[in-house]
């Protein structure tokens, strides 16, 4: 898709729908919603319970006729009507608030790589529901380069690999363009799947979901270095036995969490091999020296950064706010920070 900087510089709000969170970014104001992409329902009126962190915390623990639903899938807005209403409760009176003498005129989106007309129909169609007039779509690998201070525009590549909740994209970009592109469906929840089926089969322990991620932060400080994975060996968690149901507390090796975790990852390997091999190879040579940019928000996974870094042989440097690249470079360009490199045809 052909982004034109023009138009975005019209839009009034940039919004990044993400499968794991939502993020709003306001035209010279800034980020203002950063919320999970969540919501609960109640099923017997059909109203809105809760939305973001309240609903987050509700996942397992609701009782018949409250049921938590995620309106985005894969990337995917799956349910307008419920991502609108969750929209609308996350905006609140911030949006309004902020555009008391102007109605909300257009709005910029962000879309994965490569994403199918009824993908692009369903993010438009979620916006123009809160009141967007005007809806531009933007690739998320270009957002997220733009946010993480890549020289995008220039004719030398830039690699990024932005790692989300379902999908992890790769691309290399020139002059404001993808040379090549390649999307996998591995990303942080494959990794969580991959940690919860590790602990099935060889503990036969049911591990709770809001359980996954500060076990992935005992496994990132045990591989911080030779001290510190003498330090950490194996940790205790607590779940579910899976035989006879009863709450029980486990021992577990550290190790072979890290290699449960690396085991899905694998994917991007290849999918960065991929693109390589499309690339011209003036653009390869670049990448040897500036490597690769590592956003989104399972960029901090433990050992990742590691892998590709050893697998690939290049320099990997990952953004220092990878979760919000994408809406904050999205917001760059809605406040005129980005310009184009001007290439005017020659008069002979």
């Amino acid at each position: 898709m052909t982004i034109s900087l023009e138009a975005l510089r019209r839009c009034s709000i940039a919004v990044d729908l993400g499968a794991a969170r939502t993020r709003v970014y306001l035209r010279r104001t800034g980020l203002i919603v950063d919320e999970p992409t969540v919501a609960a329902v109640n099923t017997h009126t059909g109203g809105l319970i809760a939305v973001g962190t309240l609903a987050q915390r509700m996942t397992g623990r609701t009782p018949a006729h409250i049921r938590v639903v995620r309106p985005v899938s894969n990337g995917t807005v799956v349910d307008i009507e419920m991502a609108q209403r969750m929209l609308r409760l996350l905006l609140g009176n911030k949006l309004r608030r902020a555009w008391r003498r102007r109605p909300l005129v257009s709005a910029a989106v962000c879309v994965q790589h490569d994403a199918d007309p009824l993908a692009q129909r369903a993010a438009m169609e979620t916006l123009t529901g809160i009141g967007a007039k005007r809806v531009e779509l933007v690739d998320t690998l270009i957002a997220a380069a733009v946010g993480c201070g890549l020289p995008v525009e220039r004719p030398e590549a830039t690699m990024i690999v932005v790692c989300g909740a379902a999908t992890t994209q790769v691309a290399v970009l020139s002059l404001g363009s993808i040379v090549a592109a390649e999307r996998v469906p591995v990303g942080g929840e494959t990794v969580d799947h991959a940690v919860i089926q590790h602990l099935r089969n060889e503990h036969a322990l049911m591990l709770p979901s809001q359980a996954v991620r500060p076990l992935h932060l005992i496994v990132k400080d045990s591989a911080g270095g030779a001290d510190g994975a003498q330090a950490v060996q194996s940790t205790e968690v607590h779940g579910r036995d899976v035989a006879t149901g009863l709450a029980r507390t486990v021992r577990i090796d550290v190790e072979g969490v890290r290699t449960a975790i690396r085991t899905p990852l694998t994917g991007v390997l290849d999918a960065i091999g991929t693109v390589l091999r499309r690339c011209p190879p003036d653009l390869v040579a670049d990448l040897a020296d500036r490597g690769i940019m590592l956003a989104g928000g399972s960029a901090v996974l433990p050992g990742f950064d590691t892998m590709l870094r050893e697998a690939t042989g290049m320099p990997l440097n990952i953004a220092d706010h990878p979760d919000v690249c994408a809406v904050e470079g999205l917001g760059a360009m809605l406040d005129g920070k980005v310009q184009p490199l001007l290439l005017d045809a020659m008069v002979s």
